[in-house]
C-alpha cells in the first residue's frame, strides 16, 4: 500500500478561523516527537543488530514518523507564523539525547522494549484519533486521519515481533506489565513535557511541573471513553491479556474517570 505523501494534503484548504487554541500547543509538541523517530530508529537498529528483517521495518516506521512531525509542523506554522518547527526540533534533540549505539535495549530486553513500543503506538494512534474527531480544522483532520492510521499500522508491527520474542525469551505477563507501566510513567514525567516546553517555550527556563501540567491537561482533553476502551485493549494485548475480557470491562471505567478527573484538576489549577 503507498503511504501517504505531503502532496496528498489539501494544504489550501487551511481555515485559520477553525483552529482550536487550546490544542494548538500539544500539536506542536507532538511535531516535535514524531520527527524525533529517526533517532529511535537508529537505536532500535542498534539493539536488534541481528535481526536485519526488523531492522527493514524500523527504517520504514522512521520515515513515516519524521513524515508525521514535518506535516504537523507544516500545519502548526500555518496556525501560528511564530513557529520555528525546525529550530524547536534541533531543541528537543539536543536537550533529549537518544543512546544511537546502545547495544542492549533500557527496558531490560527485547522483549520490554518491543512492549513499551506497543505503549508508545497505542497512545498515538489514540491521541490523533482523538483529534479527528474533536477538530473542526480540515487540514489538520487530514493530517491527524493518516498519522492515526499509520500508527496503528506500526503498533501491529511491533506486536508482531513482539510474539516472537516473547516465545523466544519467555517473558511473563508480569514483567510486561511493568515495563508498560514504567513507559506510560516514563512518557508524562520526561519526554513528553520537555517537547512540550521545547514547541512553546524554549527561550524560557525549564519548568518541568509547569510543562507537565501543561501537557497533560492538553493532550487528555480530546479523548472520549471509546478511545480509552480501544486503548486499553491494545495495551491488554501486548502484555498478554485478553483484549476485551473482564478485567478490560472493569479497568476502562477506572481510568476514564480519573482520566477526566485529572483534565478538570488539571483546568481549575491553570485559571
Amino acid at each position: 500500500m503507498r503511504s501517504w505523501t505531503l502532496d496528498d494534503i489539501l494544504w489550501g484548504q487551511f481555515d485559520a478561523d477553525k483552529v482550536d487554541r487550546e490544542y494548538l500547543p500539544i500539536l506542536k509538541a507532538a511535531s516535535v516527537l514524531e520527527h524525533n523517530g529517526a533517532s529511535y530508529a537508529q537505536y532500535l537498529c542498534s539493539v536488534f543488530h541481528d535481526n536485519p528483517v526488523f531492522q527493514e521495518g524500523v527504517r520504514g516506521w522512521a520515515v513515516d514518523e519524521v513524515r508525521h512531525g514535518v506535516a504537523l509542523g507544516r500545519w502548526a506554522m500555518l496556525a501560528d507564523p511564530s513557529f520555528d518547527h525546525p529550530a524547536a526540533c534541533r531543541l528537543f534533540s539536543q536537550g533529549f539525547p537518544v543512546d544511537l549505539h546502545a547495544e542492549n535495549s533500557v527496558r531490560g530486553s527485547r522483549t520490554g522494549e518491543l512492549v513499551a513500543r506497543c505503549i508508545v503506538e497505542t497512545a498515538t494512534s489514540s491521541f490523533y484519533t482523538a483529534m479527528t474527531e474533536v477538530s473542526a480544522e480540515p487540514v489538520l483532520r487530514a493530517v491527524c486521519r493518516h498519522i492515526a492510521a499509520d500508527e496503528f499500522r506500526h503498533y501491529k508491527f511491533f506486536y508482531s515481533h513482539l510474539r516472537r520474542h516473547v516465545d523466544a525469551e519467555g517473558t511473563g505477563r508480569w514483567p510486561r506489565l511493568r515495563v508498560a507501566l514504567g513507559r506510560m510513567a516514563e512518557s508524562e514525567d520526561h519526554e513528553l513535557a520537555y517537547a512540550y516546553y521545547t514547541a512553546n517555550a524554549g527561550d524560557t527556563p525549564y519548568d518541568h511541573e509547569r510543562f507537565r501540567s501543561a501537557y497533560a491537561r492538553r493532550a487528555y482533553a480530546p479523548y472520549r471513553r471509546h478511545h480509552i476502551e480501544r486503548s486499553t485493549a491494545m495495551i491488554f494485548k501486548a502484555i498478554g491479556l485478553r483484549p476485551y475480557g473482564r478485567l478490560n470491562r472493569w479497568t476502562v471505567p477506572l481510568i476514564w474517570w480519573g482520566m477526566r478527573r485529572r483534565v478538570e484538576r488539571l483546568r481549575r489549577a491553570a485559571l
